[in-house]
């Protein structure tokens, strides 16, 4: 009797040798895309000669709890600022008591990738401990400063290379702070700060560091201040301007006016806290007291940014970094605000729980638009 092989077996054999070709295919083209990715150029191999790349760690980030966020920080960047966690209500929360904790784990994180290590900060009006607060005396707030700097900077003497040794010490208007610091020690805490802070670390870079200081009266109070600190002998190298902007709002020429401004100083110009607000808010202030009512139109992108939105994003970043190459030869450090959108202050400021997005990578750490227009200027000079 003849074997015939019917119909419907032949074309069930054929599709199953097609679906296996195409399944080999589609198994081929993933793991050359993800040969690909793994490859490619990074954000810090690209700006290499230009400036240093650099990013905002949190605690979770640096006690390598997410693997995603592990990957992504040691293949992007090569400088890091630690967040929050050497801030004094952390780092020294009692007059006799200090945690170190954290801060051990950040440095051995960043001497483990050989990155430029940022400690931020040792002077702040905000996330003072309690007892700060109370302080009445010149002689007790004197000793506070001295200790404090002496054990947190002199505890990563020759490990961290650069400390903002003074943070947001101005009003929009260019005048003093008036702080817990400035109300009873005057302005000669300030270069008493930079002077403890070399003596403490002195293979450190030392910085002052402000938001808005690109801004007219702002920026003129801070060169104000940054040549007052040269005239007293204290030692600053550097100036930070954190770079919390707005979309589609960005002041691209006052930004290059500070910079020329600043770099004319004999100092190192950073933009330390790089991020751009995607969200509504009352003012252009990055003060952490601000705060905003909450409402439906405060809130708007809770699923996803709007491709207009986007693509002004990606344009803003894209002319921000034009801006900052043209003047790498001022500028030694780029430094975003956090790892991803997920991790962004911006989330909770000042109306806590939004949904925000400004940075360069999104909340699965993938890149963003803004992401491929920064490094897009790299393949277009080189």
């Amino acid at each position: 009797m003849e074997n015939r092989t019917q119909p419907g077996a032949i074309k069930s054999k054929v599709r199953g040798f097609f679906g296996a070709i195409s399944i080999s295919i589609s198994i081929i083209w993933v793991s050359s895309a993800q040969e690909k990715q793994n490859n490619s150029i990074s954000l810090k191999q690209a700006y290499h000669a230009d400036f240093l790349i650099g990013t905002a760690l949190n605690a979770a980030q640096i006690e390598e709890k997410d693997s995603r966020a592990e990957q992504l920080i040691s293949q992007q960047f090569n400088a890091i600022t630690s967040e929050n966690i050497l801030k004094a209500v952390i780092v020294h929360p009692q007059w006799d008591r200090y945690n170190f904790t954290l801060g051990d784990k950040y440095v051995d994180y960043g001497e483990r990738h050989h990155m430029f290590i940022v400690g931020h900060t040792l002077i702040w009006h905000r996330q003072l401990p309690g007892f700060v607060h109370r302080i009445r005396t010149k002689d007790s707030l004197n000793l506070f400063m001295k200790t404090h700097i002496n054990a947190v900077a002199g505890r990563y003497k020759g490990r961290i290379n650069g400390w903002d040794v003074l943070n947001e010490a101005l009003n929009e208007d260019g005048t003093y702070r008036n702080s817990v610091f400035y109300r009873i020690l005057g302005f000669d805490y300030i270069p008493y700060a930079f002077k403890l802070a070399e003596l403490a670390a002195p293979g450190a870079e030392l910085y002052y560091n402000d938001y808005n200081i690109e801004q007219p009266a702002k920026r003129a109070g801070a060169i104000t201040l940054i040549k007052k600190i040269q005239e007293t002998g204290a030692r600053i190298d550097g100036v930070g301007i954190q770079g919390h902007w707005h979309v589609g709002k960005v002041p691209f020429k006052d930004i290059e006016e500070s910079i020329l401004q600043f770099a004319a100083l004999g100092i190192k110009v950073m933009v330390t806290e790089l991020d751009i607000e995607v969200l509504p808010r009352n003012s252009s202030e990055a003060d952490v007291n601000q705060r905003m009512r909450s409402t439906p139109d405060t809130n708007p992108y809770t699923k996803r940014l709007p491709d207009s939105v986007q693509q002004q994003l990606a344009s803003d970043y894209e002319n921000l970094f034009k801006l900052f190459l043209k003047h790498r030869d001022k500028l030694s450090r780029v430094t975003f605000w956090g790892v991803n959108d997920g991790q962004s202050w911006l989330n909770n400021w000042p109306i806590m729980g939004r949904t925000n997005y400004p940075l360069i990578f999104d909340r699965q750490y993938k890149p963003k638009p803004a992401y491929d227009k920064i490094m897009s200027l790299k393949a277009q000079t080189n």
